[in-house]
């Protein structure tokens, strides 16, 4: 597949994560935030090993490979949807938003001292943007940029555990498909935050019982489409383009989740939520090295031409 399609790909992806926010914020305010993910991150792992089991893409892990695995679940699952779950509970929306929205910085800053990836100038322009429009729109309409609280504190943490997991999600990719390691880290790390609900939420399993169709409507939705799905394509998209260029995309989201929100939740849309949409897309532009390549590729045209 080459860069383009992965880049829309990637937008893809950010529209599903976006709009599944408030499917997720409803599910929260059911049940237990830690039980009801372990069950959504367990409805994804079956998802995706059916999936690459059609296509006959399962097969036994080495052992370099199963420590992959373990670290990456222990990152992107248990650490990551833990704290995240958790920290959105005792902050605000506005700080887990801005926390949220400084992930391509620090990817980036990540891959230049781990895996000496060294983004461009134009790169780093464009994360800088990204920060930026997140911060706009996540500012917009809201004066909450309060205090620091150990809700923030969960947030920075579960964020570092995602950005952490995407340099080894594109290291074990070298041998391991991104789509079977998504899968194995869903299963060990639904089975991780499953152990912690029965200790931080005892019997609050029982509580699944009790839930109506729209829960599980949206719970099998979230489950299957956005964490799934868009997981295992974006680890896969990692795998393809690097974890700096495919974490800038990540700005798109906060963008997404508001346009969801205002459909779904009724939020209001503001000029400055504009204007940080602009600022991401420029930020997008240029963090992905899309703009650099498509530069290229008219340097070359014009090349051609005169060469004719």
């Amino acid at each position: 597949m080459n860069r383009f399609k992965i880049y829309l790909l990637l937008i893809a992806i950010m529209f599903v994560w976006g709009v599944n926010l408030p499917a997720v914020k409803y599910l929260t305010a059911q049940m237990g935030p830690v039980t009801m993910t372990s069950l959504r991150i367990f409805l994804a792992a079956l998802m995706v090993f059916g999936v690459l089991f059609s296509f006959g893409l399962v097969r036994k892990l080495t052992a370099r490979e199963w420590r992959y695995v373990g670290i990456g679940s222990l990152l992107n699952v248990v650490i990551h949807h833990y704290f995240i779950s958790v920290g959105l509970s005792l902050t605000s929306g506005t700080n887990a938003g801005l926390i949220l929205g400084a992930s391509p910085i620090l990817t980036a800053i990540f891959s230049l001292s781990l895996l000496r990836l060294r983004p461009s100038k134009l790169q780093w322009i464009g994360l800088v943007l990204g920060f930026i429009g997140v911060s706009a729109t996540v500012l917009s309409g809201n004066s909450e940029t309060s205090r620091i609280s150990l809700g923030d504190i969960y947030v920075v943490l579960a964020v570092l555990g995602q950005v952490l997991s995407f340099l080894v999600i594109s290291k074990a990719s070298k041998t391991l498909d991104p789509r079977l390691q998504t899968g194995y880290m869903f299963l060990m790390g639904s089975v991780g935050l499953f152990i912690i609900s029965l200790i931080q939420e005892p019997g609050e399993w029982r509580m699944f019982a009790e839930m109506n169709a729209a829960f599980w409507l949206l719970m099998i939705a979230s489950g299957v489409i956005a964490t799934a799905l868009g997981h295992m394509l974006y680890n896969y998209s990692l795998g393809q383009v690097g974890p700096p260029k495919a974490a800038v995309f990540i700005n798109l989201n906060t963008l997404f989740a508001l346009l969801g929100s205002a459909v779904f939740l009724g939020e209001t849309i503001t000029g400055l939520h504009v204007v940080g949409f602009i600022v991401i897309m420029f930020g997008v532009l240029f963090g992905s090295g899309a703009a650099e390549e498509l530069w290229r590729m008219k340097a070359r045209k014009a090349n051609r031409k005169k060469a004719l």
